[in-house]
């Protein structure tokens, strides 16, 4: 006989149990980073469209090779603007007495799990704040051209941040109620 919450069986260790369960903040949010990356789209769908016009002087269908370029800015605009906003409204964060999880469903990537453990030898990183942010985990990815680099891990704009950080030292004392 299974204790585990509805949706949980065979995902949760025999007598783990679910201490937190959340999401990060819905609401659109633009960074100095997210600014920058919108500011070069601009250029570059803007430089495509002023090509695009002069090159359609000329006559002809040639200007058309500059679409490719204007719709290259235009994703770089609009993914680099929204693409953190719809990745906190399809992420689902979960702390149980040993492990923490990340749920995402996302466009385009689908439905993934992720779970980390958490010891008492755990790095908790915490960033506090109305939106607060817990990072537990580092990840190395791969970028263009085979680059490794690192990036945090954690449960990222939460508004309860200072509750489930107390919830995160009671895990790794052992002491999760």
């Amino acid at each position: 006989m299974s204790t585990a919450p509805a949706g949980w069986d065979g995902i949760l260790d025999e007598g783990e149990r679910i201490v937190w369960q959340g999401r990060p903040d819905p609401s659109f949010h633009l960074s100095i980073g997210t600014v920058f990356i919108a500011v070069f789209g601009l250029f570059f769908a803007g430089f495509a469209l002023f090509w695009m016009v002069m090159a359609s002087r000329a006559g002809g269908v040639f200007w058309m090779f500059g679409l490719i370029h204007f719709s290259a800015g235009v994703g770089i605009i609009f993914f680099g603007t929204y693409w953190d906003t719809l990745r906190r409204r399809g992420t689902w964060y979960t702390l149980t007495d040993r492990r923490a999880f990340i749920a995402t469903n996302l466009p385009f990537k689908g439905k993934r799990l992720q779970s980390y453990p958490i010891t008492a030898e755990t790095a908790l990183d915490f960033t506090a704040g109305p939106w607060a942010t817990i990072h537990f985990a580092r990840e190395e990815r791969r970028g263009n051209k085979g680059r490794r680099y690192t990036v945090p891990v954690g449960f990222e704009r939460i508004a309860d941040g200072d509750a489930v950080y107390r919830l995160f030292r009671k895990v790794q004392e052992g002491s999760a109620a």
